[in-house]
């Protein structure tokens, strides 16, 4: 399914605090699993805090990232009229700055099919470690080293098509929900 791909992105803390999300990786994957495009990320506001144990960012990374804007232009370049899958995927686009249709957008932290069928309830967040471990019997984000952004694409492209086939049904049978 080439018009089809997932997003994660790791964020960092900038401003008073380090309160303030800041893109600082980006990963998209195909349908497939496959790596379109893994980059660091350097936020225009200085890191206060790398929040290394979720982001596994460093400041080592830093070194060779895109400059945000950068980023975001080959970002937006390849989301461009495609579904888009991601886990809360609205805090990726906030950190990217972008609004991405939502007739084309897959969160699948709102598919209430993917919660039962994990045995959560419906209208319940579940994260994206829990539902990998329930539906697909993978662990993801372990150790000490903070997430991989290209693990958790891949991780929920494979949740999206666990339900893909029924949940495209039903959104075509309930247009106002997409």
């Amino acid at each position: 399914v080439a018009d089809l791909v997932a997003l994660d992105c790791e964020m960092v803390g900038t401003g008073p605090g380090g309160r303030t999300s800041a893109l600082a990786r980006c990963s998209i994957v195909t349908y497939e699993g496959d790596v379109v495009y893994d980059q660091y990320v350097r936020p225009e506001a200085a890191i206060v805090d790398y929040r290394t144990r979720w982001s596994g960012i460093r400041p080592r990374h830093m070194a060779q990232a895109v400059p945000f804007r950068r980023a975001q232009q080959q970002v937006l370049q390849i989301l461009a009229g495609k579904v888009v899958v991601g886990h809360a995927i609205h805090n990726d686009f906030k950190a990217l700055h972008y609004c991405h249709p939502k007739a084309l957008t897959r969160d699948t932290s709102q598919i209430p099919l993917l919660n039962r069928r994990a045995g959560f309830p419906e209208n319940v967040n579940i994260s994206l470690k829990r539902l990998t471990k329930a539906l697909l019997n993978q662990d993801i984000q372990v150790g000490k080293s903070g997430h991989s952004s290209v693990e958790d694409a891949r991780a929920t492209m494979e949740l999206y098509k666990v339900v893909e086939q029924e949940w495209e049904q039903h959104l075509q049978q309930n247009p106002e929900q997409k």
